[in-house]
């Protein structure tokens, strides 16, 4: 039976900001809400008056609303909110202009920056007057290869505020990485960073940048930003000039914000492009900024006074969500390197010594902590440590215990899912919920989530596909170069019409919670049943013995068999006895349909930039079909370790 490991105090209900939000409900409605499942169905039921109230509590800065919410409500996509709007996004980031810290940045090489909200403003004016000396106009593109560090966010609200669109990749990406992204959108200014630092060692990007800009004819200026060095040489960079010399000649002043439509394009993300070119993904403004707004403010309790934390990289969507923590006034953390240098505890220092109070990771860094036995709880202090969110993967039962036990015992955890279809998420947190172990706590206000069986309709208490039946505001406003749709509508909305189809596995509990058992295309078949991959990593990766691991279905003998690959400790071996192991926590565990058929130990698990594992590239490499863009991953040598092996042909 599953249990509330955390129930917040009715202190904590009363300071939240979710009933401040109530309170506004109940003025504008004469509705008052004091729970949240009762928040949430008329959150679904009159989204046009709910999202209204978040443009109103929030304080959205714009030109104007207009009169209208939304239009063609039935429409899935074509629904249209606030189309008299208009705002700019980077406004309303800065709206502060005060000495509030804006960000603290800390790298690898050990210094520390903070910036006010008034030195970002500054920062933000000089660059956009740079763009604009450019000619940079609204829909133009700005590319960035940036670390996580302020001026990838100067960036990002620089091109905003002129109303260009803002793209940005890690400079882990290889050549052919950047240029799959970069080279469908056509930008015509690009920020780098000149190289960075992991786990201790310097890495130089400016030759890959050389080669990536002569293959970008687009490009008008290179700015290089320096993080290894001020003095690097930039001459074999077309159009390139160090970034003081593209913005010292600007005096800082008041920002000229373009006025836009609410639709109007903001930035654009990518798919992982593991099966393929990516996918370039356009978010519009306000609805970016409507969705970050109420996920910060309502769903994460996120304050003014608050110091919010996400170990990220500029490729992957949270790092866009991060930045928008300065509509709420807070103090962006900026962590740029390795989590596990030069120590095991980097994280949990800056914790510390910044005072941190939202902690953002991945599932996949709790379950290292977990194996590494660290105990933050003990060594570090963690008294001004309020919640801690989780994303990337589903977050297994047995880390919620960890969480508790190690991390903090009075603390929101909350498990986050969504993507970068649409920027943020579907089913994540709320102050005002119980945590239920092993469980994301609820949907998200807004979102009409519901689970499909396969025959297309809703259920309860079982798996199905994660669907949304109504349109939000922070789903795509088109994708790059599909002029007619067709290719947006291909991803979402082909398996049941008008309606998204997120390709999640996912169940709703009787309570209201949600589980996410992985990916519906990894989905594993045997014998006709269908069962989710995440069922079978919780299990395996409570052994001390296996560091990760992931699995696949095999077609073989006219039916699909299940593999499992796992990555071992040093100085261990996949012997019959570990094998039997594994096998008898499976079976015991889950049921005897889940224990693997093969059970290979493998040196490396390829993933994505961002982390995930990538179950179908490595289904694609076992059934000797060709991964189309080795590129998107972080190690795509490892896709190697998986061919033509030899346990998986009898």
């Amino acid at each position: 039976m599953t249990q509330a490991v955390w129930t917040p105090s009715p202190e904590r209900k009363a300071r939240a900001n979710l009933a401040a939000f109530s309170d506004l409900v109940a003025t504008r409605h004469g509705q008052r809400f004091t729970d949240y499942p009762s928040l949430y169905d008329w959150s679904v039921r009159e989204p046009a008056q709910f999202w209204t109230a978040i443009w109103d509590f929030c304080g959205v800065v714009a030109q104007t609303r207009g009169e209208r919410a939304l239009i063609d409500a039935d429409r899935m996509p074509g629904a249209k909110w606030f189309p008299d709007a208009r705002l700019n996004f980077a406004e309303n980031m800065l709206r502060r202009r005060d000495d509030h810290p804006a960000m603290v940045f800390r790298g690898e090489n050990k210094i520390r920056r903070e910036l006010t909200y008034r030195d970002v403003y500054d920062e933000v004016s000089r660059l956009s007057q740079a763009l604009r000396g450019l000619g940079i106009q609204p829909g133009d593109r700005v590319a960035a290869v940036v670390s996580n560090m302020p001026e990838a966010i100067i960036g990002m609200l620089a091109a905003s505020s002129v109303g260009a669109i803002w793209s940005s990749c890690s400079p882990d990406f290889g050549v052919q990485g950047i240029l799959d992204r970069f080279g469908q959108i056509e930008p015509k200014v690009l920020l780098t960073v000149d190289g960075y630092w992991y786990s201790g060692k310097q890495i130089d990007v400016l030759g890959k940048i050389a080669e990536v800009v002569k293959s970008l004819p687009s490009l008008q200026r290179v700015a290089v930003i320096p993080y290894l060095s001020t003095q690097a040489d930039l001459s074999a960079i077309p159009q390139a000039q160090q970034w003081a010399e593209f913005v010292s000649v600007h005096t800082p002043g008041d920002i000229a914000f373009e006025h836009l439509p609410f639709d109007h394009p903001l930035c654009i993300l990518y798919s992982s492009g593991t099966t393929g070119v990516p996918k370039c993904i356009v978010h519009g403004q306000g609805g970016t900024l409507l969705q970050h707004l109420k996920e910060h403010q309502l769903q994460t309790d996120l304050m003014p006074d608050d110091r919010l934390f996400y170990f990220t990289t500029c490729g992957w969507m949270m790092w866009n969500w991060l930045a928008s923590g300065l509509a709420t006034g807070a103090t962006l953390l900026l962590y740029d390197g390795s989590p596990f240098y030069p120590g095991s505890g980097a994280l949990w220092d800056l914790a510390q010594q910044e005072r941190m109070t939202v902690f953002g990771t991945s599932a996949k860094y709790i379950d290292a902590i977990a194996k590494l036995k660290l105990k933050p709880a003990e060594t570090h202090d963690l008294s001004a440590l309020r919640t801690m969110t989780s994303t990337g993967s589903p977050l297994v039962a047995e880390a919620f215990d960890y969480v508790y036990a190690n991390i903090k015992s009075d603390l929101l955890l909350s498990s986050i899912s969504g993507g970068t279809d649409i920027v943020s998420c579907f089913v994540l947190g709320s102050p005002w919920l119980p945590v239920w172990r092993g469980e994301i706590q609820c949907r998200g206000l807004g979102m009409k989530v519901e689970v499909y069986d396969e025959h297309g309709k809703p259920v309860i208490g079982e798996k199905g596909e994660l669907v949304c039946t109504a349109p939000f505001p922070s789903m795509p406003v088109m994708f790059w170069n599909d002029p007619d749709g067709k290719k947006y509508r291909a991803a979402y909305f082909e398996r049941f019409p008008n309606v998204w189809c997120h390709g999640d596995y996912m169940e709703i509990t009787e309570h209201g919670s949600t589980i996410i058992y992985g990916r519906s295309d990894a989905v594993l078949n045997p014998g006709g049943v269908r069962i989710g991959t995440a069922e079978i990593y919780r299990q395996v990766e409570q052994l001390d013995e296996i560091v990760e691991s992931l699995v696949i279905g095999q077609d073989w003998n006219n039916d699909v068999r299940v593999v499992l690959f796992v990555r071992l400790r040093d100085g261990i071996r996949l012997d019959d006895v570990l094998t039997k192991r594994i096998k008898e926590r499976i079976r015991t565990n889950t049921t005897p349909r889940h224990v693997p058929d093969k059970i290979v130990a493998v040196a490396d698990i390829p993933r994505t930039k961002s982390g995930k594992i990538v179950e179908l590239a490595v289904r694609d490499v076992v059934h000797g079909r060709a991964v189309k863009n080795q590129e998107a991953l972080a190690n795509p040598e490892a896709l190697e370790l998986f061919r033509g092996l030899p346990e998986l042909a009898r």
